[in-house]
């Protein structure tokens, strides 16, 4: 019957045809969107070609107090590094003690004496030694001023110039009359200033 093949002949032709048609229109719109998603990679930070690629740490499209604000962040973290890396400040030395607690602790001598040469005199000289010079300290640094001690200062001076900056018990002992008599001469002063002490 060649009315049907010819009908069948002419449905095959035409069906290839959209075929084909529809083949070639879906691989130019495959092309097309590669083509717009690599050009989109490359103009608005979408994916890179090299992945290994750094990337910039502030961005062009950035505005200007993001980019401040990250100028900022990195001057305080080096800042914090630095202050991690310095070395602790060394503790203040103590102040002088008050003039009447120095004082009160020479008094505390005042019972207490020694013989030269006898091989008692370590402990007792060098700590009344010890105790003029703490008090010499605190009567320098009282705020009444130094003018107001100006006697038992003087005293001081006088026989911290004749020990000089030796402390051992030989040379101490040699002063022995010095070191007792300006002791004893202090003590004499402070009760005549009882302000100073109590």
């Amino acid at each position: 019957m060649p009315v049907r093949t010819t009908a069948r002949s002419g449905i095959r032709g035409a069906t290839n045809t959209t075929a084909t048609g529809i083949r070639a229109t879906a691989v130019a719109v495959l092309a097309a969107a590669a083509l717009v998603s690599c050009t989109q990679g490359q103009t608005d930070g979408g994916l890179r070609a090299d992945p290994s690629a750094p990337s910039a740490t502030a961005s062009p499209s950035a505005g200007p107090a993001e980019n401040a604000d990250s100028v900022d962040n990195a001057d305080q973290a080096e800042q914090a590094a630095g202050e991690a890396t310095e070395e602790p400040t060394a503790p203040a030395e103590p102040a002088p003690e008050l003039v009447r607690d120095a004082f009160a602790t020479l008094q505390a001598t005042l019972g207490e004496t020694c013989t030269p040469g006898a091989g008692d005199c370590a402990y007792f000289l060098g700590r009344v030694t010890q105790e003029l010079t703490e008090l010499d300290e605190a009567m320098r640094a009282d705020p009444k001023g130094p003018g107001h001690f100006k006697q038992p200062l003087a005293d001081m001076k006088v026989l911290f110039g004749k020990l000089g900056k030796d402390r051992s018990t030989p040379h101490l002992e040699k002063f022995f009359t010095e070191i007792v008599s300006t002791r004893d001469g202090i003590n004499t002063w402070m009760q005549d200033h009882p302000d100073d002490y109590r």
